[in-house]
C-alpha cells in the first residue's frame, strides 16, 4: 500500500509492506468550497452583537488582530470583508490598523506580513507585528488567578477591536481561536508566562472551552473588551468550512460543537505502530508546533509501542527557550523538577515531549540535524521507507494524516 504526507509544502510517499494492514485515523476534512458565502452570511448575521458596520460608526481607530504564519487560518481571503464593513461604517483605510497576534513566536518577515493579509490590503492598511516586551505593552490588571494582564498599547488605545482567528481544539485553551488573538496573541511575556503556567495545576480537555485557563484569558477582557469577533474554522487545505462573527464569547461556544464534531475522532483500539504527519506546513514549521501531533499520535499508541513523526521542521525548533533548555539541561527528570519550580514559557515543549517518551519511543523524519534530534530524545530517520519497513512488523498500525487536526478520542472500555 502507498501512503502519501504532508512535508512542508511538498508530498512525500512511502509504503506499508504487502500484507500488512493499517488504520487511517483522521479528522473531518469535508467542505462545501464556498468561501466568500460563509465569509458573508458570518458577518450579516452576527451572534450577540450588531453587524461590524454598525460598531464601526463614529470610531476614530480600528486594530484588526490576525493569526501568524504558524496557523491554517486565511486572514487574506477575509480580511477585505472586514475592512470594506469598516469602510460602510464610515471609517477611512488610514484609521485601522492590523496586529499579527504573534504572542512569543517570532515577528513576520515583511513578505509575510504581505502573505498574511494580501497584496491590497498591504498596500492600504497598515500591518504590524506584536512584541511582548514589557514596554510595548501597557499593564490593566490582573486575573483573579494573578495573571497580570498586559497588553499591546497599539491595542489598548484602539477604540475599535476586532479579533479574528481559527478554531479547533488546543491543548491548553481546550479551543483556539476567540479571546485567544488577545491573550496570549498580543500580551506581555509575563502575562503569557503566568497563564500558560496555569497548566501546571489545571488540565484543559481538547474542544472543551470550559477550563481555568479560558477563563483566566476571558478575564482580560473585563480590562481590555474586544468589541468584535471574526473566527474561521478550516480544513487542512485551508478551505472556509464554517464562519461565525459577533460577541466574543457568545460567537465563540455558537461553533464549539461543530468543532468537536469535526475533530474530536472516536478511536476504539490502541497501536503498536503509529505514524503521524502534521500534515505539512504550516503545521511542520518547525518542531514547537509538531509536538502537538506527537501529544494526538501518543493517545492512540499502546503503552511501550513506537511513534514515527513525520514533520519537516524548517525552522528547527521554533523557539529559543526550548532549544536553550534541550541543548544544556542534562535530563527530562530535571527539567520537570525545574519547571515544578518556575514555569518556562518554551521549555514547556519539553516537558509535552517527556511524558510522550515516557510510555514510547519517538522516530523523527525531518530536516533537523541529527545530533538536534537526538538531543530532544527522538530516534532521527534518515530512510523512511526503511523505518516503515521495520516498524511495520511490530503488529498493529495506523496512520493520521493530517495529526495536527486529528484529536484522538479513545474509548477506555473499547482499547
Amino acid at each position: 500500500m502507498l501512503l502519501s504526507a504532508g512535508y512542508g509544502k511538498e508530498t512525500i510517499e512511502f509504503e506499508i509492506p504487502e500484507g500488512k494492514e493499517i488504520d487511517i485515523v483522521s479528522y473531518c476534512a469535508n467542505s462545501d468550497g464556498d468561501d466568500q458565502q460563509n465569509i458573508i452570511k458570518a458577518l450579516q448575521y452576527p451572534v450577540g452583537s450588531v453587524p461590524l458596520w454598525q460598531l464601526a460608526q463614529g470610531k476614530k481607530q480600528a486594530v484588526i488582530l490576525i493569526s501568524d504564519s504558524s496557523r491554517l487560518v486565511p486572514s487574506h481571503v477575509f480580511l477585505p470583508f472586514i475592512v470594506e464593513e469598516l469602510i460602510k461604517g464610515g471609517m477611512k483605510e488610514e484609521q485601522i490598523k492590523i496586529v499579527v497576534s504573534l504572542g512569543i513566536h517570532r515577528k513576520q518577515t515583511k513578505e509575510e506580513l504581505r502573505q498574511l493579509v494580501g497584496d491590497p490590503i498591504y498596500r492600504s492598511i497598515q500591518v504590524i507585528n506584536h512584541s511582548p516586551l514589557p514596554e510595548d505593552c501597557t499593564y490593566v490588571g490582573n486575573t483573579q488567578l494573578g495573571t497580570p494582564i498586559e497588553i499591546l498599547t497599539k491595542v489598548v488605545e484602539a477604540d475599535l477591536r476586532i479579533a479574528t482567528g481559527n478554531m479547533e481544539p488546543h491543548g491548553l485553551a481546550g479551543l483556539s481561536g476567540g479571546v485567544k488573538a488577545l491573550v496570549p496573541g498580543v500580551a506581555s511575556t509575563r502575562c503569557i508566562e503566568h497563564n500558560h503556567g496555569l497548566s501546571l495545576h489545571w488540565k484543559a480537555q481538547p474542544g472543551d472551552p470550559e477550563n481555568p485557563l479560558r477563563r483566566d484569558m476571558e478575564e482580560a477582557l473585563k480590562y481590555v473588551d474586544i468589541h468584535f469577533l471574526f473566527n474561521t474554522v478550516v480544513n487542512h487545505r485551508r478551505e472556509i468550512v464554517e464562519a461565525v462573527a459577533g460577541h466574543i464569547k457568545l460567537a465563540h461556544r455558537h461553533l464549539a460543537d461543530q468543532v468537536r464534531q469535526r475533530f474530536i475522532v472516536p478511536v476504539h483500539k490502541t497501536y503498536d505502530f503509529v505514524i503521524a504527519s502534521t500534515g505539512g506546513y504550516p503545521k511542520d514549521t518547525q518542531l514547537y508546533q509538531a509536538v502537538k501531533t506527537l501529544q494526538n499520535a501518543a493517545k492512540i499508541t499502546k503503552p511501550g509501542g513506537k511513534i514515527l513523526l513525520i514533520a519537516e521542521c524548517r525552522e528547527m525548533f521554533g523557539n529559543g527557550m526550548f532549544q536553550y533548555w534541550v541543548e544544556t539541561v542534562q535530563d527530562h527528570k530535571r527539567i520537570e523538577q525545574m519547571m515544578k519550580q518556575q514555569f518556562v514559557l518554551g521549555a514547556h515543549k519539553i516537558g509535552h515531549i517527556g511524558k510522550v517518551l515516557e510510555q514510547h519511543q519517538v522516530y523523527l523524519y525531518s530536516e533537523m540535524p541529527r545530533a538536534s534530534v537526538e538531543l530532544v530524545g527522538f530516534e532521527p530517520v534518515e530512510n523512511l521507507r526503511a523505518c516503515v519497513e521495520t516498524l511495520a512488523q511490530l503488529g498493529t498500525m495506523a496512520f493520521m494524516p493530517y495529526g495536527a487536526l486529528t484529536f484522538p478520542n479513545v474509548k477506555p472500555h473499547l482499547t
